[in-house]
This record gives C-alpha cells, structure tokens and sequence, in this order.
C-alpha cells in the first residue's frame, strides 16, 4: 500500500533547534529555573513533614529516625532546597542570555543568602535564650519559627518576636511561632 501525501497535510517533526530559536535561550532557561526552584521549595516543604516517618538502614538493620531528628532534617533540606535554588540561578547568570536575567539571578542569589544570615542569626539568639533547638524560615517579610518545647510562655513570645524584628526587622505580626516537643 503506498501513502500519497497531498501539500499542506505533511506533519512537522519536533525540531529542538526550532523550538529554541523560536523561544530564544533565555526565556527557556529561566522558565527551567523556576521550575527547578519550584520543585525544590515543593520538596522542602513536603518533606520535613515525612522525614520523621522513614526509615534508614544502619548496621543491616532498619531503624526508624527518631522524632529528635526534626529539626536537623528540616534544617538539611531547607539548606538543599536552597542550594539547588543557588544552583539554578548561578546557571541563569552563565549562560549570559540577557543582562536582565542575570541581574535578576545575582538579586535573588543576594535575598537568599541574606535571608540564610538572618536564620542563623535568629536561631543562634532563640537557643542562647534557652530553647534546646529551633529552625527559623523566612519567607519575604514572614518568618516561621519552630522552637522544641512543649508550651511556650507569654514571655518567651515576646522574646522570640524580638529576636526577629532585631535581627531580621520583621515585624512582630509577621511571625509565627510553632512549638515541638
């Protein structure tokens, strides 16, 4: 049997090099950066909740990570969360696809480590006020903080907001205390 192809009903092949000259470079590689930075903040945030639930293999044995190790996961993935984020954006800058996009990528680079100061700041000044651990998550001008306790006291409120807006100048309002024990 043969195929007679009339004009017009021919179908086009997917051509990478189309695609890009059609879309140019650099929007594709900022659409990959956001979808990469989304994914790692997905991570992040869905992946602190679970951690406590798996289980690793130590000495052929499997053994259930205690909940003790919150706060030390969900400090590890918001630093792999955020270094894949550093990652990306340090990728937008090399491919020297636009002032602009770099630019961009050099401000958000710029926020991120800021904001990675001011966590540490904030957790360094929460434990030295006697709370056995904390993790503190900035997100724009809110921060969460997680403090290992099983009630928190009015006073200790007020000292953990304090440390935030000093450390941080975020305002009192704009920050939510979570208590773990």
């Amino acid at each position: 049997m043969r195929i007679i192809r009339t004009e017009g009903s021919e179908k086009k092949r997917f051509s990478p090099k189309e695609f890009i000259n059609k879309h140019g470079k650099r929007t594709l590689a900022v659409a990959g950066g956001v979808l990469i930075i989304g994914a790692a903040v997905l991570l992040n945030v869905f992946l602190p909740k679970n951690a406590a639930k798996t289980t690793g293999q130590a000495g052929g044995q499997s053994v259930s990570a205690p909940e003790e190790n919150f706060f030390a996961v969900s400090t590890l993935n918001r630093t792999k969360a955020r270094d894949e984020a550093i990652e990306v954006l340090h990728t937008v800058i090399d491919l020297g696809q636009g002032e602009e996009a770099a630019e961009k990528a050099l401000a958000d680079i710029t926020r991120i480590s800021a904001d990675m100061e001011k966590e540490a700041n904030m957790e360094t000044l929460i434990k030295a006020k006697g709370f056995e651990e904390c993790i503190a998550v900035i997100s724009g001008d809110s921060v969460n903080v997680v403090v290992k306790c099983e009630n928190l006291l009015p006073n200790e409120i007020a000292q953990i907001k304090e440390i935030a807006y000093t450390s941080a100048q975020i305002l009192p309002e704009n920050v939510v205390i979570t208590p773990k024990n």
